[in-house]
């Protein structure tokens, strides 16, 4: 049986407030005493009309009451305003807490596991659900918790006026709760419906609007817009049906829940008839009765805000929740030199292995090439190099010393890696190069894009290197935008550095151009390269060939077409290639 207990909305609220946490407990009192200060002036209602029976003449008396009035008038609002502030103010402290804790998070997860939701998933839980639970967080909590204690209040009184006029008073009251809970029969089912129906919504506009350009290219606007416009009914049907389903017992019980002067009227006045009760307790009765089931119906109204509050909660707790690359806090052995070793590694996504018990050596201060058909685990290799992933078993080493044992911070500062799928944040492009070392003096960045061969191109930018780039880069081609990643991964200035087929979109004048860049400013460092074009790493110090997730075979470029015949016939594919587009 597991023992773990699921944590509470209100505790994940409570623990994601931090030193905030004050605040709400502040926001919490003077809701109450805001809630209070409203019902008082019942009381002197009362005592108005008591006056006004027994014949009070002396208008100094009715001043005096409707000053209190007002007074406590003014205290409602001023102290539901300052309550009100109080718990956005925290609120806001726990929105930010959590979008920290999903990013940072995010971040320490292995690629894999980031990678089995779509990024609009994350985008919507990050930003657009987060954010919809504000309003519910910054008023649930002070206005739950004021609004159910005060009638509690109201209650003692009215038993302590008359026990048996209030019980007869209450007796809509389980009718009304009969009449909610049957609206409230299969709520749980149904609301799970519509938050998995909203969230495939949610998922697909985000993926539609960031995918438009290919839907176009590709001919493809009809079928993803009928896939969106789907999803578009499915998620408004869900809510009609069960609104449909609940009308006539919402309404029902939205009628007897508050009527409790259909019961008390006609037996206050049998009572007062028979003289069980005068005249001033009866009429007290009434105007408390008054205010007795409205702050329920105000708890009542934050039911479905509180369901939807704590899905969202556990959608991003989900999250947190995952599994992280294991790494200490703090390193205890240091790595001599940045020799990588794999050994006997295996790997896999999900339950499909790729790399089956690889054992390779990349030397220090040495250029190497992985090389092998499409899906044989180059990519793998390299992002397991830069701890993307753990390896499912096996050991890798970095100086001789267990990347495991090595904080990841630590780790990330020896490793500069550009991907194929290289990423810009719309930013200035000096901005986005210096990313790769945020302490780099503006000489600093135009030297590395002169080294890499990017200057040239920036300086024709509309306003050179304060040109921003765009979501994603998007201002830029795809070559301008690999470049310029090269270009920040050369100025974080690591030990090793690995190109996974980072010059795939370049044309091969530029590709030359990085390349001898690359092997000015790597000197004394470690270079991995993974390209589709051999000829660019005909020079590495070793190629490793990587066929079906194994090393089948390593050396120079000599060696290998003396001895790996797969080796020679990407070679001789790769020469092929090159011949017929110089012909």
């Amino acid at each position: 049986m597991n023992s773990t207990k699921k944590r509470s909305t209100l505790s994940w609220v409570l623990e994601f407030a931090g030193m905030n946490k004050s605040s709400y407990i502040l926001s919490v009192l003077f809701a109450i005493v805001s809630v209070v200060a409203g019902f008082v002036p019942y009381f002197y209602v009362a005592k108005i009309v008591r006056a006004l029976i027994d014949g009070e003449k002396e208008m100094r008396f009715y001043l005096v009451q409707c000053a209190v009035i007002s007074c406590c008038w003014l205290v409602n609002k001023a102290f539901h305003s300052i309550s009100t502030t109080l718990s956005h103010r925290a609120t806001f402290g726990v929105l930010a807490e959590i979008r920290r804790r999903l990013t940072k998070k995010l971040s320490v997860m292995p690629l894999g596991d980031v990678l089995e939701d779509s990024s609009g998933s994350y985008k919507n839980i990050i930003v657009e659900r987060v954010d919809s639970i504000e309003t519910t967080l910054a008023h649930i909590i002070p206005e739950l918790i004021s609004n159910a204690i005060v009638p509690v209040g109201i209650l003692v009184i009215m038993f302590t006026i008359n026990w048996k006029l209030t019980l007869l008073s209450l007796i809509s009251v389980p009718l009304g709760m009969l009449f909610y809970s049957l609206m409230m029969v299969g709520s749980e089912e149904s609301f799970r419906n519509t938050m998995v129906k909203t969230k495939a919504l949610n998922d697909t506009a985000v993926e539609y609007i960031n995918g438009i350009e290919v839907i176009k290219a590709f001919g493809k606007t009809k079928t993803s817009y009928e896939k969106f416009i789907v999803a578009a009914k499915e998620g408004a049907d869900c809510f009609i049906e069960w609104m449909r389903r609940c009308n006539v017992w919402q309404n029902l019980a939205l009628t007897l829940l508050p009527a409790q002067l259909l019961t008390l009227l006609p037996f206050a006045g049998l009572f007062y008839m028979r003289g069980k009760i005068d005249g001033t307790d009866a009429m007290l009765l009434i105007i408390l009765t008054l205010g007795l089931v409205s702050p329920f119906m105000v708890v009542a109204g934050h039911m479905d805000n509180l369901k939807k509050t704590g899905a969202i909660i556990d959608e991003a707790t989900s999250i947190l929740g995952k599994r992280k690359l294991v790494r200490p806090e703090r390193i205890t052995d240091r790595p001599q030199g940045n020799t990588i070793e794999f050994k006997d590694v295996h790997f896999g996504y999900n339950e499909a292995e790729v790399l089956h018990g690889v054992t390779l050596t990349i030397k220090e201060g040495t250029v190497n090439a992985l090389v092998g058909p499409s899906g044989s685990g180059k990519s793998t290799i390299a992002k397991l190099i830069a701890s993307f992933w753990d390896p499912d078993s096996g050991v890798i080493t970095y100086g001789g010393v267990d990347v495991k044992k090595i904080p990841l911070a630590d780790y990330n500062k020896n490793i500069a890696y550009v991907s194929q799928d290289n990423y810009l944040f719309d930013e200035t492009v000096m901005e986005n190069i210096r990313m790769g070392n945020p302490g780099a003096s503006d000489e600093d960045v135009i030297n590395a894009a002169k080294a890499c061969g990017c200057h040239d191109f920036i300086m024709h930018l509309e306003k050179g290197y304060d040109t921003k780039t765009g979501g994603a880069g998007g201002h830029l081609s795809g070559g301008e935008r690999q470049r310029i990643s090269i270009a920040r991964a050369m100025l974080k200035n690591a030990p090793v550095v690995i190109l996974d087929e980072a010059t795939a979109y370049t044309d091969p004048e530029n590709e030359a151009l990085v390349q001898r860049s690359v092997a000015k400013l790597i000197a004394g460092r470690t270079l991995i390269v993974i390209a589709h074009r051999l000829s660019t790493i005909a020079s590495a110090d070793c190629i490793f060939v990587v066929d079906d997730g194994n090393i089948v075979a390593k050396g120079t470029q000599e060696e290998l077409l003396k001895n790996s015949a797969l080796y020679r016939e990407m070679w001789e594919a790769h020469i092929s290639t090159k011949d017929s587009e110089v012909a």
